[in-house]
């Protein structure tokens, strides 16, 4: 695998929309029926943790899932589900926190994450961490929105960062784990997080979904950059 670096640059967005790359027919079939048995099999195995946990974001007050648009295959925005982390009032929350907090603004406009996130209900510390609550992201799998290794979604707030590269992320479904999960995640550049996508996209294999999702296992259980 060639050096990540290499593939990020201070780069300007694409003019147009991206356009989705050709790909092998049968290869694609094949990949998207793993995709199903992977995902109803994951369904089967973890529905009673993901009841528990549903009940006790209830418990907390608000809705169970979190649904934002994401940036899909081709460019297509769709809807992805997570188990809900957040004060249903995040929003306002975050844009109290930017103004006050020049720190965190710095925080936030180079990695477009908080470390120490106001936002975060009490169990939802313990879902991020454990990687929790991207469970519901089976459904996206089983709908077709996303493939269970990819590139992670992105908001279109952060399709500009990706420039050029932004139409090698959409070659491929979005996923609920990927290269940048297993090389640091949240403890890594957002830099480096482009490279991450881009180097699986060009290198993308059969062989090499497999490793990402043994590499995985351990990776949720130390918790590796997760916050």
């Amino acid at each position: 695998m060639r050096d990540l670096g290499s593939f990020v640059g201070t780069t300007s967005a694409p003019a147009g929309p991206p356009l989705l790359a050709s790909t092998d027919f049968s290869a694609e079939r094949i990949t998207r029926a793993i995709d199903i048995v992977i995902a109803l099999a994951a369904l089967a195995f973890f529905a009673p943790l993901m009841i528990l946990v549903a009940l006790t974001i209830i418990l907390s007050g608000g809705p169970v899932l979190y649904r934002q648009r994401r940036v899909g295959r081709g460019g297509a925005l769709f809807t992805c589900f997570k188990f809900r982390t957040m004060h249903t009032d995040a929003d306002g929350i975050l844009a109290r926190v930017l103004e006050d907090d020049p720190v965190a603004r710095a925080e936030w406009d180079r990695d477009r994450k908080l470390r120490n996130d106001p936002r975060i209900i009490k169990v939802g510390s313990v879902l991020r961490k454990t990687s929790l609550d991207e469970l519901p992201q089976i459904l996206n799998v089983l709908n077709g929105s996303m493939s269970i290794v990819g590139p992670r979604p992105i908001v279109q707030a952060e399709s500009h960062r990706y420039g050029r590269y932004l139409a090698t992320y959409c070659r491929v479904r979005p996923g609920i784990t990927g290269l940048w999960q297993i090389s640091g995640r949240n403890g890594t550049s957002y830099r480096r997080r482009i490279a991450c996508d881009v180097t699986y996209v060009r290198s993308k294999s059969a062989m090499g979904d497999v490793r990402i999702l043994f590499k995985t296992i351990p990776a949720v259980c130390l918790a590796r950059g997760a916050y």
